[in-house]
């Protein structure tokens, strides 16, 4: 390993194929209520993402930077997933399948995808439609060739990749099929050893930077003895899913909020996130936005991080922000 270590991080990048673009509405049209379609219309208008379909052109940005990268993150979220099961759905697949290629393409050996909650299935916010899949996660794994928990080490630095959905399935596990739960919860289970595991490994003087998609993973691994005993040595744990430093401030305004379970799903997972997220400070989280932002801001972006192998000095993370 030479004096430093150049990393790229993307996040959310939401591609959309041919197929996927013919869904117009496709979150509305997946509400029966009409009054709560027009409030998820107005929402989606004017604050979170006018049109998901329409920011392909964005991933240019990821494929020539202005710097030549050692590694290349992407921290999850390929596809619109507007079939709410992940890529088990064909159009979804195919838009993870095309972004996938590109930056392999691109990259080489050098790529390294995080697997996010769109890649498996989530249920659509207000509408009860979807949710995670087995045949999506069979899918991420075989046919994208994803990995549920990767390491890459750079010296003294130890890069983690994991996924989030596996690691909160105490929350996930109302969104299965339940003939599917089951599987689900060894899968979980699986997935949080493998990663105590790694975290046993660590020699004293390593340093960590940890890739999660959704926070809402990070009480959960809390919960583990062998993460809890390191937290010292996790210097930076970059998110995703959230899309927006707004969101992220908006979550601390309304961390420790009652975990409400009675107004359908979308508001279970978001108050068992929220009701949890104290435990966020402990892993020094930054997010690295979605390419295309929100629709209030219109910026979106990607972080470069400089990695002194030696751990000498801290690893420096720099935005590169754009508007769209």
């Amino acid at each position: 390993m030479g004096e430093g270590a150049t990393i790229l991080v993307c996040s959310d990048i939401h591609y959309a194929s041919d197929a996927e673009k013919k869904r117009i509405n496709y979150e509305t049209n997946a509400i029966d209520h009409p009054v709560t379609r027009t409030l998820v219309r107005f929402y989606r208008h004017h604050f979170w993402m006018r049109d998901p379909f329409a920011h392909n052109d964005l991933l240019r940005h990821v494929l020539t930077p202005p710097i030549e990268p050692e590694i290349v993150v992407a921290n999850g979220d390929y596809s619109c997933d507007s079939a709410f099961i992940g890529v088990a759905d064909s159009a979804a697949f195919e838009s993870a399948r095309i972004c996938l290629s590109q930056l392999r393409e691109r990259y080489g050996e050098k790529f390294r995808p995080v697997i996010g909650d769109h890649e498996l299935g989530k249920i659509s916010m207000s509408g009860g439609k979807g949710g995670l899949r087995l045949a999506s996660w069979a899918a991420s794994r075989e046919r994208l060739g994803l990995k549920p928990i990767w390491t890459e080490r750079l010296g003294k630095y130890l890069l983690v990749g994991i996924t989030s959905s596996l690691a909160a399935m105490q929350v996930y596990q109302h969104e299965t099929l339940a003939d599917e739960r089951e599987e689900w919860l060894e899968l979980a289970r699986e997935h949080l050893a493998e990663l105590s595991a790694e975290f046993e490994r660590l020699g004293s003087e390593d340093k960590v930077i940890l890739f999660c998609h959704d926070p809402t993973a990070l009480p959960y691994l809390f919960e583990l003895e062998a993460v809890r005993r390191r937290l010292p040595q996790i210097e930076r744990t970059i998110i995703g899913h959230l899309h927006s430093n707004l969101i992220v401030w908006q979550s601390r305004i309304l961390s420790g909020v009652p975990h409400i379970k009675s107004c359908g799903a979308a508001a279970r997972r978001i108050t068992a996130a929220l009701s949890k997220s104290k435990s966020w400070r402990h892993f020094n989280i930054l997010l690295c936005p979605a390419l295309a932002g929100i629709e209030l801001f219109r910026r979106g972006g990607y972080y470069t991080v400089e990695i002194d192998p030696s751990a000498k000095r801290a690893a420096r993370f720099k935005l590169h922000e754009f508007r769209r």
